[in-house]
């Protein structure tokens, strides 16, 4: 019972954790993969900070400026020039780095992030980035206390407090290991593994293909949480998935015409991610 009970609360921590960040950030405000609801998305932009640590406006800007400069010597996270191992502080330095360039106004940063129209949160505009992680803390040492299993409440705490790792194994191991079901610019991979553990972020090839989708699988054996979460949270008002930009699911194309209209509605996508992102 112990042991189910601090897995449950760890699952349940992980999973606000990885929806804020995969869902709400990544396919909402980055790429509008997702449209959300007004109140979703005046929610994310005061209280997504409180929830991950992460300012919403910060990583957006952060996140946009990987797929503009992915895996080049500007791209904030790549393995090909930080490595794999230090992904884990160099993400974290670069995100340090996008929210001072918001905060002071810098043009390479503010016009990624033009299209928001919320400020960044003011307890980084401020310097106090370490509230979320205290607030969180307390409450996990509150848990603890209350049902006399301190291992309950530091399950709470690495399940919300999550994202430094979760970044670590998309950005390194979906950018340096697995497989590519297309030729892109970049050296982004689609790797299971971070995939099935961060609802589908590892399957970064096909997301760099085709940026603006909801949906990041494209084989019909890829498993992407991330879209189920996204089709379960569709159903109660909080977003609306954008489906004229999905992902197509592989099939034989029997036809040069068939393999011609793939190409046309591939490119297209991309586009529409294009005009998205400025």
């Amino acid at each position: 019972m112990y042991v189910l009970a601090c897995l449950g609360i760890f699952a349940i921590a992980y999973l606000i954790n990885t929806t804020t960040i995969s869902v709400l950030y990544h396919r909402g405000l980055a790429h509008g993969a997702v449209r959300l609801s007004p109140r979703a998305r005046k929610f994310v932009a005061t209280m997504g900070v409180w929830l991950t640590g992460l300012d919403p406006k910060g990583w957006v800007c952060m996140h946009r400026q990987h797929h503009e400069f992915s895996d080049t010597p500007r791209d904030p996270h790549s393995p090909v020039h930080f490595g794999v191992y230090g992904v884990l502080l160099g993400q974290l330095r670069s995100y340090e780095r996008t929210l001072v360039g918001l905060a002071k106004g810098k043009s390479d940063y503010c016009r990624t992030v033009e299209d928001l129209d919320f400020p960044v949160s003011w307890i980084n505009r401020r310097g106090m980035w370490y509230l979320p992680y205290l607030v969180h803390l307390g409450a996990a040492l509150a848990m603890g206390l209350v049902a006399g299993w301190w291992a309950l409440g530091a399950c709470y705490w690495l399940g919300m407090m999550s994202h430094p790792i979760e970044g670590w194994i998309v950005n390194s191991l979906g950018h340096a290991v697995g497989g590519r079901n297309f030729d892109t610019a970049d050296n982004s991979r689609n790797n299971h593994l971070a995939a099935w553990l961060i609802l589908g972020e590892g399957y970064q090839n096909n997301h760099h293909r085709y940026p603006a989708s909801a949906r990041f699988s494209y084989r019909w054996w890829e498993l992407d949480l991330g879209y189920v979460v996204c089709l379960a949270l569709e159903k109660i008002g909080v977003l609306e998935i954008a489906r004229s930009t999905l992902i197509r699911a592989r099939q034989s194309f029997s036809s040069k015409t068939e393999l011609a209209a793939e190409s046309t509605h591939g490119e297209g996508l991309q586009a529409t991610n294009r005009a998205a992102l400025r």
